[in-house]
């Protein structure tokens, strides 16, 4: 932080364990069913490298985001300074879009994980599948509304982190018995590619390890330092999961012979036992149906505040299931990740923006210029892997 407030509040441990679990919903739901196959495509077995580089992007922009829960709410608040209000509404424009693109990816994935488990993966199933499942959430959405199904979340995030640990320790003790009898772990090959070609398909994943910005928008739930510490956090809690979890699945990644598809994880897990699968697919389908929920809701949200009030949330779902089932259409889940982290990356980059705006401290304002440029990268150059 830039010394904006010098009130530090206490931790409260009651307020920011709810706090975390819409930020770890989302960076869970984002990216940890389809990592290993998109960095294994990208950089073979350079993917633990990759992964790293990926947080430490993630960990930079998170504290842009903490920054202006910190320094930019309180002159948003006030509004006299037309620069950063201007450039805040900026970035909830690109936010609402970025969550209708993620909603296409979430439910991609969702529909790629039950078709995988039924052998009807084709890219026309998938794209059918993703595009009934967001016709059902925008007509919940229009005639109900969304709102009691936001209590999937946090059911589907314990459910999604008991997949992930059992994972990580099935994988974990398979990578020991491979070690035991062959004296070394496989890895899977490098992909000839270039180096700008493996740094622009690097770039494309950002999406995977969004949603540290969720506790920017929970301001009438949540305190200003619940928040913060609830941004980062979840971050330290998923980015380490993660980094473990591409440790102990790079072993097995040469099983699948250089075919990686969007649902390549299915495949891994039944490699080390048959009984990992079923639990894996459903907490796909949870976690990405709770997901695609909340994103959907946050969108409409989002713009019922841009509009101020005149889009109205029967409208709001309507666009955002019309966009989510034209995007289901237009490619590849590798594709739609891509698209989705170049979406995200235009959000961040306002958001340094905003940052800059208030900030008068030259060492911090020398960072947000430095993420914005890596922001400035992935938003021009990210390419899909596959």
């Amino acid at each position: 932080m830039s010394g904006c407030s010098p009130d530090r509040q206490l931790p409260q441990p009651r307020q920011i364990i709810p706090a975390m679990s819409t930020p770890l919903a989302s960076i869970f739901g984002s990216g940890f069913l389809v990592i290993v196959p998109v960095l294994a495509s990208g950089v073979g077995p350079y993917a633990i490298l990759a992964m790293l580089a990926i947080s430490v992007v993630a960990l930079q922009t998170g504290a842009i985001v903490r920054h202006n829960i910190l320094c930019a709410e309180p002159v948003l608040a006030a509004g006299n300074k037309r620069l950063t209000v201007m450039l805040e509404r900026g970035s909830d424009v690109a936010l609402v879009l970025a969550y209708i693109v993620s909603v296409c990816l979430y439910l991609h994935i969702l529909s790629a994980f039950v078709l995988g488990s039924l052998n009807l993966d084709s890219e026309f199933n998938k794209s059918l599948l993703t595009s009934i499942v967001a016709i059902l959430i925008t007509l919940i959405g229009m005639f109900g509304g969304l709102s009691p199904l936001e209590r999937l979340e946090r059911f589907a995030l314990y459910m999604t982190l008991a997949v992930v640990l059992l994972l990580i320790l099935g994988f974990a003790l398979h990578d020991v018995e491979l070690y035991i009898e062959l004296d070394y772990l496989p890895l899977p090959e490098m992909p000839e590619r270039s180096f700008w070609e493996v740094l622009t398909i690097v770039s494309g994943t950002l999406i995977v390890v969004q949603g540290f910005e969720t506790p920017r928008y929970l301001g009438r739930r949540f305190d200003t330092w619940t928040r913060i510490r609830a941004s980062r956090w979840s971050q330290y809690c998923a980015l380490s999961v993660y980094i473990v979890f591409v440790v102990v699945t790079l072993p097995l990644v040469p099983v699948l012979n250089g075919q990686y598809e969007d649902n390549s994880l299915i495949k891994l897990a039944a490699t080390v036992s048959i009984l990992l699968s079923m639990p894996l697919i459903l907490a796909a389908a949870l976690s990405q149906f709770s997901a695609a929920v909340a994103d959907t809701l946050a969108a409409v949200s989002n713009l019922d505040e841009v509009s101020h009030g005149r889009f109205k949330p029967g409208w709001g779902y309507l666009l955002v299931g019309a966009a989510t089932t034209v995007l289901a259409w237009t490619g590849s889940t590798f594709t739609v990740i891509a698209l989705a982290s170049r979406a995200f990356a235009l959000y961040y980059l306002l958001q340094c923006l905003v940052a800059f705006s208030v900030c008068r401290n030259r060492r911090e304002r020398v960072r947000f210029f430095m993420v914005g440029l890596a922001l400035g990268f992935i938003l021009i150059f990210a390419v899909p892997a596959g």
